[in-house]
């Protein structure tokens, strides 16, 4: 017989506009009608989670709200033919801890076509060190894989290394073979990113090029570039002809100054990664991997930090502030 409640954070909108975090009871009543309940294990912290939890309209429309973008766990009630209780299951994305309750709290109860089973090779602990940053990285390696690039093609850049899908970029390209340039504005990160397989290192202002030149100098054969303004305007300048490269961050910049030529003298091509809507076909494909072939020996390394539910707050203060590195891994279950 499960409990009547559950512990969770909850972000509260003060009369003042400002917003308040704690770990609080929840209402099994508070959870939305819908398909299946998931006893949550496992979560993830990511930096769109944390502006859910400093109150970020453009996330989070609602409040109070339980984030977590991220979960992992056990089936506990189902009236889905295809999930029954006991599945280890693990959601990311949709609209999991952003306007519904997310993997900050105990349990989840989602509509049943956001659930991916586990697949055979992962843990539940190791899906969420993966979570949507693993994951988003995975669809780029993809895309990458598609467009027909390979190691001995050449380097391939990766922007923002020390973060989440960074990281797990520069460690899943590495160990497919790919010689990485890992980018980073941390110097206290190069033997963490040496650590996962990068090849060369480079500071954050080699790719900030500001200037109004059209095109650079021929470099990467392909990137994954998670940072966005500048960073991703110089990563096409500087892309070789008919590479690649997978954008999915605007950190830095939403905006994208750039010029046609990069297309239509080099032949690059652009592709956006949406982690959050991949049709499921795709999303399995990409956890598949995740947990067979694409699975490095550096994974468990990759979660810098676990915290319970109680010590979350201090790691979303430091993840706003950018002096995360790597995966930080919530455990949820008591």
């Amino acid at each position: 017989m499960r409990a009547s409640d559950y512990r969770a954070m909850l972000v509260r909108e003060e009369e003042d506009g400002s917003f308040h975090r704690s770990v609080t009871r929840r209402s099994m009543d508070d959870l939305p009608d819908n398909d299946v309940l998931v006893r949550v294990h496992f979560s993830s912290l990511n930096y769109k989670d944390a502006l859910a939890a400093a109150g970020h309209k453009g996330i989070t429309r609602r409040y109070p709200h339980t984030p977590g973008i991220d979960a992992a766990g056990v089936v506990v009630e189902s009236r889905a033919e295809q999930f029954r209780p006991g599945d280890e299951v693990l959601v990311t994305g949709y609209d999991l801890g952003m306007n519904t309750p997310g993997g900050f709290g105990e349990y989840i109860r989602v509509p049943a076509d956001w659930i991916v089973p586990l697949p055979p090779g992962l843990t539940l602990r190791e899906s969420m060190i993966y979570g949507t940053a693993g994951f988003t990285a995975a669809l780029s390696l993809l895309k990458l894989e598609a467009h027909g690039l390979s190691p001995v093609d050449g380097e391939v850049l990766v922007t923002g290394a020390s973060g989440g899908v960074g990281s797990m970029a520069v460690v899943l390209l590495a160990h497919s073979g790919f010689h990485v340039v890992a980018v980073t504005g941390k110097p206290e990160a190069e033997p963490f990113l040496r650590d996962l397989g990068a090849h060369r290192i480079l500071p954050r202002s080699a790719l900030d090029d500001t200037s109004q030149r059209p095109l650079l100098k021929q470099e990467w054969s392909g990137v994954v570039e998670t940072v966005g303004g500048h960073f991703l305007s110089t990563a096409l300048k500087s892309t070789r002809r008919h590479g690649a490269v997978a954008t999915c961050g605007n950190v830095a910049s939403a905006e994208l100054h750039t010029t046609v030529f990069p297309f239509i003298l080099r032949g690059i091509t652009l592709y956006g990664i949406d982690s959050a809507t991949t049709g499921m076909p795709l999303r399995r494909e990409a956890w598949t991997r995740l947990a067979g072939p694409w699975k490095p020996d550096q994974l468990h390394h990759m979660a810098r930090r676990t915290v319970r539910l109680d010590h979350l707050n201090e790691e979303i203060e430091r993840i706003l502030a950018g002096r995360q590195q790597g995966r930080v891994l919530v455990q949820v279950m008591s």
